[in-house]
């Protein structure tokens, strides 16, 4: 999992030093699994860590001439950067959050692995699913086609928090049931 959370900030570190072929090969298969909007992604070695979105003149449509119609998502999902924006990491700031949140709770849960409990089930939809739900759909619902109310945008610290409490709270959950599943399935009946 911190493999697969850290390898992203190597496509634009490979953009950088003009390996672009090498770039692809990361960019592309993390296309399958993100979104990676350049607007809800973090970029490096530009003049901003991020460009936000916004209703009609955001930082992003600014920076990039890439005007957010429905055209313009599939520009913004293609669009890895410049000398002057800099380059998009191959994941979006929530996912980067999620993954690298499993990854340390992870290492966490090691050194706890006999003792841990499962997060109870009221926990983790208060604490994962309720945050990342509000702030995702929020946003989704304020949006062309739906429009169903005012305009809004999350900020890439509130994905980071919400995606970060997503992860901590399915390690919390799902790697004790895996401890008890698998440390069960070796003890052999007498």
């Amino acid at each position: 999992m911190l493999v697969y959370s850290l390898l992203p900030f190597a496509a634009p570190v490979l953009m950088k030093i003009g390996d672009t072929s090498a770039a692809q090969l990361i960019y592309q298969p993390y296309k399958l699994v993100c979104h990676t909007y350049a607007f809800r992604s973090f970029f490096l070695f530009g003049e901003q860590m991020v460009y936000a979105r916004g209703e009609s003149d955001g930082e992003f449509q600014q920076a990039t001439g890439i005007t957010l119609t429905p055209q313009g998502l599939l520009q913004a999902r293609d669009f890895q950067g410049n000398e002057k924006v800099g380059y998009k990491v191959a994941l979006c700031q929530r996912d980067i959050a999620i993954y690298l949140s499993i990854a340390f709770n992870g290492i966490a849960f090691a050194f706890v692995r006999n003792r841990a409990r499962p997060l109870p089930w009221i926990w983790f939809i208060l604490i994962g699913i309720v945050p990342i739900g509000l702030d995702g759909f929020s946003q989704l619902f304020s949006q062309y086609p739906l429009s169903l109310i005012p305009f809004r945008e999350s900020t890439w610290w509130l994905r980071l928090i919400t995606g970060s409490l997503f992860g901590i709270s399915v390690t919390w959950l799902v790697f004790p049931l895996i401890e008890e599943t698998f440390s069960g399935a070796f003890v052999t009946k007498r």
